[in-house]
């Protein structure tokens, strides 16, 4: 076996810029052997290539006598297998319909994640194309408006792909991305009921205002937004689309899709909305003193046209897209408060999530630079 990239000085991305400490020890040579040995397919494995800087979980790139894998570990309380095979099912339905996806292994007995010692283990098979994003921080912008528009593309075809993969919502668990405030009558009669099935969530909040600080963001952000949610087909959905979960091919198209770890039962326009969130604005960069230019409308645009190249957009589609922009990041930044507040241990993190993920997120769309990123979506229709 070659010799392993060293673990002692393994760093990750953290909330803001900078590498950071993990809060997982990254995954040893002797620990991925043991786990690929009971997945028949994986073979013997004969190199550890690679540490992932992703954060909320340990996964590292290994080469077997069959190919090359990934080795992803999980805290016992962040997923069970229970919870892997969810995604894993909705991943083998895309597989089926001609989505090119990383394959899942299974051990001898055909289950799809094991447990060892606290820990909840997966194996994929690495799938085809380039890594081009893969040290870039998850939620950065394209390198190009073609990446941009190529990965609109994919989304669109795996939305097509999806359809008829009737599971229903995943179960509670954190760092799953959901659609059951932002599409409810009374979103904060939905927000108390989302609290209360996570106890760490609750216990963060409890000394702060929360109520009255996203009551004044349902107020000036959602208004009219439950009834266009209301009239959109379900869909499971990836909820997690930016580049680096994206491998590239040769042309600047999208060869494969990865990491479905926040896919869950939303809609079409939701998934649409969370890649352009994603995407299209610099969000490490806010508050950094030039809030004003860090958006990308054209990169927005741009994936949209792509997206309509397979999956027309009509002009009520694009209303919706920007009436959900602002506020669609939401329940997701709950879920990562509570990851930070529960299984992390973590406050620091949590307060960030809230204060400069989920408030001050959607505060930027109140000024005119987020005003004109809206405009220019709901402009696109007539510019086509």
């Amino acid at each position: 076996m070659t010799t392993p990239p060293s673990a002692a000085g393994h760093r990750v991305h953290g909330m803001g810029t900078a590498l950071e400490a993990p809060t997982w020890p990254a995954i040893t040579p002797e620990e991925a052997a043991a786990i690929l040995a009971g997945f028949p397919a994986a073979g013997r494995m004969t190199a550890l290539e690679w540490h992932s800087p992703r954060p909320f979980s340990a996964a590292t790139l290994v080469r077997t006598t069959t190919g090359a894998f990934v080795v992803k570990r999980h805290h016992h309380r962040l997923r069970s297998p229970a919870g892997l095979a969810e995604e894993h099912a909705f991943i083998a339905h895309l597989a089926a319909r001609g989505v090119s996806v990383a394959e899942v292994l299974r051990t001898a007995s055909g289950e799809s994640a094991v447990t060892a010692d606290g820990w909840t283990y997966e194996v994929h098979r690495q799938a085809p194309g380039a890594d081009l994003y893969r040290d870039r921080q998850s939620w950065t912008p394209f390198l190009s408006g073609e990446h941009a528009g190529a990965a609109g593309a994919a989304l669109a075809r795996l939305h097509d792909a999806a359809a008829g993969f009737d599971a229903p919502a995943r179960a509670v668990q954190p760092l799953v991305t959901s659609l059951a405030i932002l599409s409810a009558a009374d979103p904060i009669v939905a927000v108390e009921a989302y609290v209360a099935e996570r106890p760490a969530l609750a216990g963060y909040l409890a000394t702060r205002p929360w109520r009255r600080e996203l009551a004044a963001l349902f107020a000036t952000l959602g208004q009219g937004l439950a009834p266009r949610l209301a009239v959109q087909p379900p869909l499971w959905t990836h909820n997690d689309w930016h580049p680096s979960n994206l491998l590239w091919a040769t042309d600047g198209s999208v060869a494969a899709t990865f990491d479905f770890g926040l896919a869950d039962r939303t809609s079409a326009v939701h998934d649409i909305a969370t890649a352009i969130e994603r995407t299209a604005v610099r969000w490490l960069d806010l508050g950094q003193g030039a809030d004003d230019s860090i958006a990308d409308p054209d990169a927005a645009v741009a994936l949209l046209h792509g997206y309509a190249t397979v999956r027309p957009l009509g002009s009520a589609d694009l209303a919706t897209i920007a009436a959900l922009l602002p506020l669609v990041h939401v329940e997701f930044a709950l879920s990562e408060i509570d990851y930070f507040a529960g299984i992390a241990g973590d406050e620091h993190a949590a307060t960030l999530a809230w204060d400069g993920y989920l408030l001050a997120h959607a505060e930027w769309f109140r000024a005119g630079a987020g005003r004109a990123l809206l405009r220019a979506i709901t402009q696109m229709g007539s510019q086509r």
